[in-house]
């Protein structure tokens, strides 16, 4: 059976399984597409995954885009 897949925007805070060796595990989406582009909230790193990494990766989604921008 295949699950619903969620849709992630540009702006979108997430939470990653595993921390960044910074210590922060939220990450505000860059970029979407094959790769993903990430911005780790505590350090400021930017790094890309692809999109199959990125996904078994996320434990939860923080605050999506439309809370942001309100």
């Amino acid at each position: 059976m295949n699950q619903p897949r969620y849709n992630y925007k540009v702006g979108e805070v997430v939470k990653m399984k595993k921390p960044h060796p910074c210590g922060g595990d939220r990450w505000e989406i860059t970029r979407t597409g094959i790769d993903f582009g990430l911005k780790c909230l505590q350090c400021g790193r930017q790094v890309m995954i692809p999109r199959p990494k990125f996904e078994k990766g996320v434990k939860a989604v923080i605050s999506n885009s439309e809370t942001v921008n309100k």
